[in-house]
């Protein structure tokens, strides 16, 4: 069992780096493209390094302020770690731009 395991780990693992390769040389042609930070970032908040993807989120809205899904990415974060002013502004910020999923989220989980 414990070599099938080894085995999953190291195919996800490598799985990862190509994904992760293939966001940064996009971020290296297109900087000033939001969507392979998010990307990233996503890769980043599965790996449990928050303040890398949060970063990686956030640059994405620098580079696009109407990007709905990394706002949603960064209310998810800051409704998380209790941020809710932060999750809140987020949340309307991409209701604005036409994804309601983090009103919804604050509002599923009572968080006014």
């Amino acid at each position: 069992m414990a070599l099938w395991r080894e085995t999953a780990e190291f195919a996800l693992d490598q799985e990862t780096l190509k994904h992760e390769r293939e966001q940064m040389e996009w971020i290296a042609r297109e900087p000033a493209n939001p969507r392979p930070y998010f990307h990233l970032a996503q890769l980043r908040r599965m790996q449990w390094k928050p303040d890398e993807g949060r970063a990686l989120l956030l640059e994405a809205v620098r580079l696009d302020p109407a990007f709905a899904d990394a706002h949603v990415a960064l209310t998810e974060m800051y409704a998380v770690g209790q941020e809710y002013a932060a999750a809140r502004r987020h949340a309307r910020l991409a209701e604005e731009s036409g994804n309601p999923k983090g009103v919804e989220l604050l509002s599923r989980h009572g968080i006014p």
